[in-house]
């Protein structure tokens, strides 16, 4: 498959929370990529005007730049499932992306993920930050460790062939979105992400993990939580558990 630079078939979701000083900026970043990608903001009603800077970029960019406003914070989970619909609802995105909004992503590393995709025909990819060793920059080393093996604990409860069973930076297919049961995922932070990856690999979709370095952000203030941690613990005990009694469509052979 070749990958067309114009085609206006991607969009980037990124939601926010109080990210007044990285919004514009990571617009501005996949704006101005060598390939046309649209971005997605969903706003959790950012008390430091983040919904505010975001119409101006879409005063700069018509057309590619969307605002979704919501009425206080909701959920990571719930913010890319809306994500989701609104992008289905638009027949021109084929490829749907998760981005964090703070440059812990590197928007450059889109291009690497929407090829996984359109041209190595890959239903999901990966943005990993473990699938050649371990490259996160900036973290303190608790946090990289307990990442890292939260990872492989997922890896270990599930059997997922996923080394960056946790990862946020994510393209997914429209045939992936429009074949999950969207409205019964059921975790809204941390095991969101484990979630997702879980249910399209039972679903037998291809899954490509691309490496990146993941650093951590300059700007801004973390929204991780011990309490999204531990969702992420024991959600991925409960996914195994109800796996033994569900049966998954096979879209492997589709």
């Amino acid at each position: 498959m070749e990958s067309n630079l114009n085609a206006n078939n991607a969009v980037v979701i990124i939601p926010t929370y109080n990210e007044r000083e990285n919004v514009a900026a990571i617009i501005e970043a996949v704006m101005t990529l060598p390939r046309k990608f649209d971005v997605l903001i969903i706003d959790d009603n950012s008390p430091d005007g983040t919904a505010e800077i975001v119409r101006g970029k879409q005063g700069e960019f018509p057309g590619r730049v969307h605002l979704m406003e919501r009425e206080g914070k909701l959920g990571l989970g719930t913010a890319y499932i809306a994500g989701f619909k609104w992008a289905l609802a638009r027949r021109q995105y084929e490829y749907v992306f998760e981005m964090d909004a703070d440059f812990s992503h590197n928007p450059n590393d889109l291009l690497k993920l929407y090829d996984a995709c359109a041209v190595d025909g890959a239903d999901m990819s990966i943005g990993s930050r473990y699938v050649s060793g371990v490259n996160v920059v900036n973290w303190p080393m608790g946090r990289v460790l307990m990442s890292y093996y939260a990872s492989k604990y997922v890896h270990f409860v599930t059997g997922m062939p996923i080394h960056d069973t946790t990862a946020g930076f994510v393209c997914y297919t429209r045939r992936v979105l429009e074949a999950l049961p969207l409205d019964n995922i059921r975790f809204k932070g941390y095991a969101f992400q484990i979630e997702m990856k879980f249910l399209t690999y039972k679903y037998g979709f291809t899954i490509k993990e691309v490496p990146i370095i993941f650093v951590n952000r300059v700007l801004g203030t973390s929204k991780m939580s011990s309490g999204i941690f531990g969702e992420g613990v024991f959600g991925v005990l409960r996914l195994k558990w109800s796996s033994w009694f569900t049966k998954y469509p096979d879209y492997s052979k589709k």
